[in-house]
This record gives C-alpha cells, sequence and structure tokens, in this order.
C-alpha cells in the first residue's frame, strides 16, 4: 500500500472499534480476525480516514460494521472489483477486502486471479470456515467432502479446493496463512500485508462453532503448524511445497512474498507512455475521438 497514509498516529487498538457491536455466534473465529486488525491498524498508525474496508456477502464480510474508517458493504462475491476500482480511484488510501470462503472463491472466484496477477495494491483477508454460514450451513468451496452439510447431508462430491496454493499460482505477491485462535500471527501478518505493496492475501482458518461441527477450533490447532525456521518466503518453489502440505499440516506464518510493479505503476507508466497528465481536460479528449 501507498506509505503515505501511515500518519504514525497514536491510536490504541480499541479505539478503531466502531460504534456497532459485532454480532457473530459466540465462539466464531471472526472475532480473533476482527481483533488482530484493530491490532495491525494500531501498530500502523493509520488515520480511520484514511482507512477503507469493502465486503461482499457473509458472516466475515460484517467485519467492516465493526472498524472505524470508511467501508463498502457490496454484492455477494464483488469486494475485490470495488476495492479495486477505490484503490485506482485514490491510491493514497489503504484498502481491505474482508470476506469468506464462500464470497471470494465461489461467487466471487473469477475476481480473485485478476487482482493477483494485477498485482492490486491492496489486502485481502479471507476468513475460511469451510461453509456458509449466513444462509444457515452450505456446503463452500473449501468444504471438506466428509462434512455433512444442509444441502448434502451425507457429505460432499467435490473436493475442496486450496486458496493458499490458489493464490500463489495465480501470482499474489504477498501470501500468508494463520489460525484465528492465534490472533498475535493474525495481527502480525495482516500488519505485513498491509505494509506491502501489491496484492496481500491473508488466509484465516476462522472456525465456524453453528454450522461447521468437524472443523472446530481444536481440529484448526491440531492442523496448523509454523512453518520451518528455514523456510525462505522469497523463493515459489519452496512457497509451492509447504503449501502442499507434504506432512498433512497447515502450513502457517509468510509463505511467499515478491515485490513487483503494481497495477498502479504500470497505470502510471502507460500514462507517462503516452504524455498524459493529471490534469487532463475532458473536453479535449472528447474533441480527438470525434467521428
Amino acid at each position: 500500500m501507498s506509505r503515505a497514509i501511515f500518519d504514525n498516529i497514536q491510536i490504541k487498538p480499541k479505539e478503531y472499534k466502531s460504534e456497532v457491536s459485532p454480532v457473530w455466534c459466540p465462539g466464531c473465529g471472526d472475532y480473533g480476525v476482527l481483533n488482530a486488525t484493530y491490532r495491525a491498524l494500531s501498530e500502523l498508525g493509520i488515520h480511520p480516514k484514511d482507512f477503507v474496508s469493502v465486503s461482499g456477502i457473509g458472516c466475515s464480510s460484517r467485519l467492516p460494521y465493526f472498524v472505524k474508517g470508511y467501508k463498502m458493504h457490496t454484492l455477494h462475491g464483488r469486494a475485490g472489483a470495488v476495492a479495486t476500482g477505490t484503490q485506482l480511484a485514490n491510491p493514497k488510501l489503504s484498502v481491505m477486502v474482508a470476506g469468506g470462503d464462500g464470497d471470494g472463491f465461489s461467487i466471487g472466484g473469477g475476481h480473485m486471479p485478476h487482482m493477483a496477477r494485477k498485482n492490486v495494491d491492496m489486502v485481502y483477508v479471507l476468513m475460511d470456515n469451510g461453509i456458509y454460514g449466513l444462509t444457515k450451513g452450505q456446503s463452500s468451496p473449501t468444504t471438506r467432502k466428509e462434512m455433512p452439510a444442509y444441502i448434502t447431508p451425507y457429505g460432499g462430491v467435490e473436493e475442496p479446493l486450496d486458496p493458499v496454493m490458489y493464490m500463489l499460482t495465480y501470482g499474489a505477491t504477498y501470501v500468508a496463512q494463520a489460525f484465528a485462535g492465534n490472533p498475535k500471527m493474525c495481527a502480525a501478518l495482516i500488519k505485513g500485508a498491509m505494509e506491502h505493496k501489491g496484492f496481500a492475501y491473508v488466509n484465516i482458518f476462522s472456525q465456524c462453532p453453528t454450522f461447521n461441527k468437524i472443523d472446530t477450533a481444536k481440529y484448526y490447532r491440531a492442523l496448523v503448524e509454523d512453518l520451518p525456521e528455514d523456510h525462505d518466503p522469497t523463493d515459489m518453489d519452496q512457497a509451492i511445497a509447504v503449501a502442499r502440505r507434504p506432512n498433512g499440516k497447515a502450513p502457517v506464518g509468510l509463505i511467499y512474498k515478491e515485490d513487483r510493479y503494481t497495477l498502479c505503476d504500470e497505470m502510471k507508466r502507460l500514462v507517462d507512455l503516452v504524455g498524459g497528465s493529471p490534469d487532463y481536460d475532458k473536453q479535449k479528449i472528447v474533441d480527438a475521438h470525434r467521428p
């Protein structure tokens, strides 16, 4: 993100809380992600006037309501597209998408590869609970086959997708993973994502105690494993290797990071190439294209 927005102001994490109280179920992992977001914003000293949170539809998409700043609660699966437009319109803003696995990889799945390959300078925090919670428990793209769900009472017939593998192969320049039960790690990775210049994706396992009875907090705690101490996040081969879970464990930490031109950089290059100017004359453009 543009470092111009880091005012280094002194705001405590609790002061980023909006006047709206969270309404998630007791025990929902999204509380941990919300607290991690407060902490990351505080440590970076981002003023709420410079922060925009965008979401689609779903339980986790309620997160923007609970954070001070500008916010947009958009259509199902369209948060990424709206956030891309927001970032292009004002690159000085700190833009974060908050959403779930269904919103991001089913309804909005067509947007994910393009945000990554374009390297849009923004953060995408995905709370992966392996279920559609808001609509009362349908299987999502990350639901395990053995889990009975509302419309699949005998379990699923499709293999779950792996969001981290997808984002690595799509070309995201910052890919991290954490468990909501470790808010300290979540905060550190979200902070790193906000500091990163380019498309930063943070996948967070977030248990749904109401509709997903097998991916519990206990299950996730046993599933995750810290990255090896010698893991090199700039090495794509290593990133792919650990993301494939060779020992059955899901790696948590910063998996991959790369410096690359952002979409804004490329747009500026194009403007410079054709002799454009931020103070363009609209009428001159219209006249130039009259038949």
